[in-house]
């Protein structure tokens, strides 16, 4: 007790001098030296003055000793408002918010302390609904709010996303004295900001006579986190204009900005910043916002060496480099930094799933989710998304309702919210629309909750992939009664709808009306009006349709074309397709076999040979054809003249016996078929 000075005389006028020391024993948290200070008071005439517990069980809760503030407080013959709120201050911070809540319940007369800290303590530990609810109560009983009360309502109203909330307690704020606070105005936008509001967040800023650091950091981070990101930077340099320096918040915020937007030339410009002030290079906030920038602008070695330097690293760092590599298709080295992590959380698990995914592993994707199941990770919507897209790109049916059972036990209602699920059930729509199973994919749509326009574009393409015309246009116009906007992938799907049903009168009028929507027909959007008129042998507005194209055709503009001219007998209107065609592409095989078709069909073998000819002065060689079948669950793929396959003396044995049947009922190999023309002339 020498340390802290303790006075011998016990019998001192008043308790200061013990307020002193227990203040001392806050600053040093000693746990202990509180322990002794109170059982020196013990033995003072101040044992059982009110000033001096009320210290007490606040410095005891400071020091987390939260029974002994308990036990003091049960003691306490007398007690005053200052004791009560002593305790429940402690309680909220420790989280003990169902034992505050009873206290205060019982408390004589709560006063405007008392209830800031129910609301802010509640609004701390997430609780945020109970929060606002004594915030309401509060205001109802005439307390007065003040800066405490807002900031914790705001914050609340954040967690939740209730702008309508939000909104009401922005009107209350206006009317008190806080209404130019420059706390309050930062609170306001990072509340706005959060319940996706950009519009009022930017109204906020503009109103205020004072900005600080923080208001400045809450305007770009609501840029960066809603959009558009362009504006996080226009703003960053405003403030910069301003003389205000950036700490690592802004930074932090800038630097995820340039991320969203692959806006590598700006960011390296802020690296170079970083780099050049000590109290930034081993920020860890900081570091992962650049490494997850290089990675997502497809700089991974760049991304890699500030991983390296980073002093201190966590799942987050890691994860990022995950995503990096699985980004630029480097999945073995996502593999391998993922067996390396120490810790592994949920969006580490999402990274190398995506990744196998969209490098086309799908089999290697379902395999890792499995092998989350495994280790008791619980999948987030995220993870369902991936996993339903590779089921989706193996069009395994089985596998798609397996998935499907997941979906279900998760819970998924699809329906917008603070973690949104409704792509989950678009990816559903996809999965079962790719796998050919209409009524499975309808059933989903229907029973949907809430649907986004991506919802709609998933069965309109569906139907329409799978030759469903009339039913995809039926949704289509269902969608526009619903008041919902198509986009260009609405129409590219009600285009192919028509294609398929050879609707050419309704696919003209949806096309020459896409500007009633507000949008302007991009280049797959006059590749399906060809593919259209190519069907219905409109092959002279097809043509003049391409050469009106406000931009240049590409090689399947041509070569839609030049299938239709095939089907349709245009020899000529094809060979001039076919010479577009190489002009864009001559390594591509396609137009060859295509003019060679078309020759054979006519009879003119010269022509099939001088193409044949060309192609091999060319130096160009036909893609083999490729086919595959599920058998018990395991894929089966054949190339033509394959020979790698396991049992492949019992298949060419089969396909030979067949072939003899074949030719003793009468059949004749087609000519116009480029491979067996090959092979015929291979043999004579």
């Amino acid at each position: 007790m020498a340390k802290h000075g303790l006075v011998r005389d016990l019998y001192l006028p008043n308790s200061s001098p013990f307020a002193k020391l227990l203040d001392s024993c806050l600053r040093s948290r000693s746990a202990r030296g509180t322990r002794r200070v109170h059982a020196r008071i013990l033995m003072t005439q101040f044992s059982m003055e009110i000033f001096i517990q009320n210290r007490l069980i606040d410095v005891y809760g400071k020091c987390d000793c939260l029974d002994d503030a308990r036990k003091l407080f049960d003691r306490m013959p007398q007690r005053n408002t200052f004791t009560w709120n002593s305790l429940i201050s402690v309680l909220t911070k420790s989280g003990f918010l169902d034992e505050a809540a009873r206290l205060f319940g019982s408390m004589p007369e709560p006063d405007q302390c008392s209830w800031n800290s129910m609301v802010s303590g509640f609004a701390q530990h997430d609780r945020f609904e109970e929060s606002l609810e004594y915030f309401v109560k509060m205001h109802r009983e005439d307390f007065l709010l003040n800066e405490y009360s807002f900031g914790s309502a705001l914050s609340a109203c954040a967690g939740l996303m209730d702008l309508n909330m939000g909104t009401q307690v922005h009107a209350l704020v206006s009317k008190s004295r806080y209404s130019t606070d420059v706390y309050m105005g930062s609170a306001l936008i990072d509340m706005y900001s959060k319940c996706g509001s950009v519009a009022c967040a930017e109204e906020v800023f503009s109103g205020m006579i004072e900005r600080n650091l923080v208001t400045w950091n809450s305007l770009i981070t609501c840029y960066e986190q809603n959009g558009p990101a362009s504006e996080a930077l226009e703003v960053f340099v405003r403030m910069m204009d301003c003389g205000l320096e950036p700490d690592e918040v802004t930074l932090a915020s800038v630097v995820s900005a340039c991320a969203s937007l692959c806006a590598l030339k700006e960011g390296l410009q802020i690296h170079a910043r970083v780099m050049k002030t000590n109290k930034f290079r081993d920020d860890l906030v900081l570091g992962n916002a650049l490494v997850d920038m290089y990675a997502k602008c497809s700089r991974v070695n760049e991304a890699r060496r500030v991983f390296d330097r980073m002093p201190i690293r966590n799942v987050v760092s890691e994860t990022s480099m995950v995503s990096g590599y699985a980004r630029a298709a480097s999945v073995k080295a996502a593999r391998f930094m993922f067996s390396k992590m120490t810790q592994r959380n949920v969006v580490s698990w999402n990274a190398l799933i995506a990744g196998y995914t969209q490098n086309g592993e799908n089999e290697e994707a379902l395999r890792l989710f499995r092998l989350l199941k495994r280790e008791s990770i619980w999948p987030t919507h995220y993870t369902f998304g991936n996993l339903l897209s590779a089921c989706a790109n193996l069009a395994d049916l089985l596998l798609g309702r397996q998935a499907h059972t997941h979906v279900l036990k998760q819970g998924f209602e699809f329906q917008s919210g603070a973690e949104s699920d409704i792509f989950v059930g678009n990816s559903l729509i996809d999965m079962y629309m790719k796998c050919g199973s209409i009524e499975d994919g309808s059933r989903v749509f229907e029973k949907m909750k809430e649907r986004d326009c991506v919802s709609w574009n998933a069965i309109i393409v569906g139907y329409a992939q799978n030759g469903y015309g009339a039913e995809a246009l039926q949704i289509f116009r269902k969608m526009l009664v619903c008041g919902e906007k198509p986009d260009h992938v609405t129409m590219i799907g009600v285009l192919c709808a028509c294609s398929h049903a050879g609707l050419v009168e309704e696919g003209r009028h949806y096309f020459f009306s896409m500007e009633e929507h507000g949008l302007i027909p991009l280049k797959d959007h006059y590749t399906c009006m060809v593919d259209l008129l190519g069907r219905a042998g409109c092959l002279n507005e097809a043509k003049n349709l391409i050469e009106a194209m406000p931009v240049n055709p590409d090689a399947v503009v041509w070569g839609s074309l030049l299938a239709a001219c095939k089907v349709h007998g245009n020899i000529e209107m094809g060979k001039h397709a076919a010479e577009k065609l190489l002009e864009i592409d001559p390594w591509n095989s396609g137009p060859y076999v295509l003019l060679s078709n078309m020759y054979a069909e006519l009879g003119r073998w010269g022509d099939v040979v001088r193409v044949r000819k060309l192609m091999r002065q060319q130096g160009v060689t036909k893609q083999p054809g490729c086919s595959w079948i599920e058998v018990e669950s395991r894929v089966h793929v054949f190339l033509v003249k394959d020979k790698s396959h396991p049992h492949r003396k019992q298949i060419y044995s089969v396909l030979k016996m067949l072939t003899e049947q074949m030719k003793r009922v009468g059949y004749i190999p087609d000519a116009n078929d480029f491979e067996a023309y090959d092979e015929q002339s291979k043999s004579e």
